[in-house]
């Protein structure tokens, strides 16, 4: 079985924030077949598709964000998923929106969500599929916020239209990783999507 982790924050204030990349990156991709399961003991919705091998669960942490390791070592010790066999989808402040990076084994980045992944896995040896957020110039600048407060807000701040319509586009991507990922495994996802 492999999982598949987006990340997030529970509740409606949260919904179409830069901050909950993940969640709406698995609506984007699963769309209105996903019938979100909720776990108490978990901390997290799932959903489960195919079988054997091509096993996956899709999770949404609703512990908030940066308790997200909880839910994800949960449900890799409740099926004995293998590190390798993780994916974790989440926003990326330095990549521009419209965009993604597949990375495996790196630092957080300074993500808190990302962070607590790795510290409840006593691991960074799992796949992440980094979601740009970030406006760009044309010219392919990033325009990121500057200061802790700034970067805060722009990340609990909500997508424009426009912004979700990249977004969904990018998703068509993001689910061919995924299946590539599920089918063959890290390494064919990276090297076909990043």
């Amino acid at each position: 079985m492999k999982l598949v982790a987006g990340l997030g924050n529970p509740g409606e204030e949260y919904e179409n924030s830069r901050h909950n990349t993940g969640f709406i990156m698995l609506d984007f991709i699963l769309g209105k077949k996903a019938d979100w399961k909720e776990s108490g003991k978990a901390k997290a919705l799932y959903y489960r598709e195919g079988s054997g091998k091509k096993e996956v669960e899709y999770l949404k942490p609703v512990s908030f964000m940066n308790n997200s390791g909880g839910p994800v070592l949960h449900a890799k010790e409740n099926h004995k998923i293998k590190l390798s066999d993780i994916a974790v989808i989440y926003d990326d402040i330095d990549l521009p929106i419209g965009s993604m990076k597949i990375s495996f084994n790196k630092s957080s980045g300074g993500h808190r969500g990302l962070e607590s992944v790795i510290k409840k896995l006593k691991s960074k040896e799992f796949m992440r599929i980094r979601i740009g957020i970030s406006p760009a110039t044309p010219s392919g600048k990033l325009r990121k916020p500057k200061g802790e407060q700034a970067v805060l807000k722009f990340l609990l701040g909500k997508y424009k239209e426009s912004e979700l319509k990249e977004l969904k586009k990018l998703s068509k991507k993001v689910a061919g990783a995924l299946e590539a990922f599920v089918a063959e495994g890290k390494e064919k996802a990276m090297n076909l999507y990043n």
